[in-house]
């Protein structure tokens, strides 16, 4: 059973969200919070699987929030999600540790599919986010380069990766088994030391390599 908890400040959002997962057989809402603060201490204080998170809250804000969890809680995985797709804040966001964006018009069906993609230790990006997303990372600059040694295969693999394609949408696109996509994702996030594959492509702009 995925143990998830919802912090927004807009109680129709927070209704809303419930009722998603209420109907989960997999699911049960351990708690329904107005701020980060709230959501800090919830998790501090009952098992917390997956923290469905806004940004922008009062008491405490939704990136301060995520990275509290991390830190006092890191078993808890953070799904964010924004009312606008360009939120200036989703690169911070990345930082602080959240493991995938969702804008608040994705249908309820998708929520919980991202949730249970982020509880199962995967990155979840809505296709608007993720533009949003390369875009703030490129407008930062190249950090000139890093010194990590890639085949030709895995640099194919890291730039669909930076257009948001699925494993599977790679595997069609390359003419190769999503088995051995997988096998080149697990590879790429090796070499670069990062958890997941929405840090590839965060690291990844950051350093230059795409």
């Amino acid at each position: 059973m995925i143990r998830v908890l919802i912090a927004d400040d807009q109680e129709l959002m927070r209704s809303a969200l419930e009722t998603v997962i209420d109907v989960q057989d997999d699911m049960e809402l351990v708690g329904s919070v107005p701020n980060g603060e709230a959501a800090v201490a919830m998790c501090v204080e009952r098992r917390v699987d997956v923290a469905l998170m806004d940004i922008r809250m009062g008491a405490l804000d939704g990136i301060e929030a995520s990275a509290q969890i991390r830190r006092l809680r890191p078993e808890t995985r953070v799904l964010i999600l924004t009312t606008f797709d360009l939120d200036e804040n989703l690169f911070r966001a990345v930082a602080a540790g959240a493991g995938g964006f969702l804008t608040k018009d994705t249908p309820g069906s998708e929520v919980a599919a991202a949730i249970r993609e982020v509880h199962a230790g995967r990155s979840v990006v809505s296709p608007r986010a993720t533009r949003a997303l390369i875009d703030k990372i490129a407008g930062r600059g190249s950090g000139g380069g890093a010194a990590v040694a890639f085949s030709e295969r895995e640099r194919e693999v890291l730039a669909l990766l930076a257009r948001g394609f699925s494993n599977a949408e790679i595997a069609d696109e390359l003419f190769i088994a999503e088995s051995t996509v997988k096998t080149h994702v697990g590879s790429l996030i090796r070499k670069i030391g990062v958890r997941d594959r929405l840090h590839i492509v965060v690291w990844a702009y950051q350093n230059g390599v795409i």
